[in-house]
């Protein structure tokens, strides 16, 4: 597909790779929208992105999404691609999944904002000539880090409703669905368990575009690709050296 002059919101833009998204979306001619919940650093990569609309919302709040969504519609009527990248890790270390409210933050953010989002802005997609959905999982949608565990869940549940959505939307619609699986990356959500040494997020964000123009759908970054060839040929050894290794 074409990647310039769209109208583009990305979830989770203020910072990491959501930013890196932006700044070469902008840098492609396209208007960016960036979300995100916390003002400072909004505020802050608002200053860095010429021309970037930003937006304070916490997309696991329904009042926040809907006024999102109002201003969307009202504002950005030609918005024809949505980036859900907004992220979170409760907390590292919560080992077998034993914490549910830590988990249910996880799901609210990574897994139930995204079908939200996504269908109170289908209408407004569905007429749009040439348009995009991109939901970013992780390599850990195709075997879990138990030191991340319900994350782990919660990408792998993305995974599951991305091929879904492709299909369902494929029926009767021209919206592309595309999935953004990375490793490691050195971002704030990372740091303290290993981000340090990942992965570039502008290396994520340049991935993510060429894919895109090329008509890609399931986009794995870096080690990602040998992960998942390791992981179809002998999931049990995957999992051993996802979590034994670390």
């Amino acid at each position: 597909m074409n990647i310039t002059n769209k109208t583009v919101l990305i979830t989770g833009g203020g910072s990491g790779i959501g930013f890196a998204i932006a700044e070469n979306l902008i840098a492609k001619g396209n208007k960016v929208i960036i979300v995100g919940r916390t003002e400072s650093k909004l505020k802050a990569a608002a200053e860095s992105l010429p021309g970037v609309a930003a937006i304070r919302c916490d997309v696991s709040n329904e009042s926040d999404v809907q006024h999102l969504v109002n201003r969307v519609t009202t504002e950005f009527p030609e918005l024809s691609v949505l980036i859900n990248n907004a992220g979170l890790i409760a907390d590292p270390k919560n080992v077998a999944a034993t914490d549910f409210e830590k988990a249910t933050e996880e799901f609210a953010t990574n897994y139930f904002s995204v079908i939200r989002l996504i269908g109170k802005l289908l209408p407004q997609l569905k007429s749009q000539q040439e348009t995009a959905i991109v939901n970013v999982s992780s390599l850990t949608a195709y075997s879990p880090h138990h030191f991340i565990a319900t994350y782990s869940d919660s990408k792998a549940a993305i995974r599951s409703y991305t091929l879904s959505l492709r299909y369902t939307l494929a029926k009767d619609t021209a919206i592309k669905v595309f999935e953004l699986l990375p490793p490691m990356v050195n971002t704030d959500l990372t740091k303290g368990y290993g981000g340090e040494s990942g992965l570039a997020p502008s290396k994520v964000a340049q991935d993510l575009i060429t894919a895109m123009e090329n008509d890609e759908y399931e986009i794995q970054v870096g080690e990602t690709a040998e992960f998942r060839k390791f992981y179809l040929s002998s999931p049990t050894e995957a999992f051993a050296m996802m979590n034994d290794s670390h």
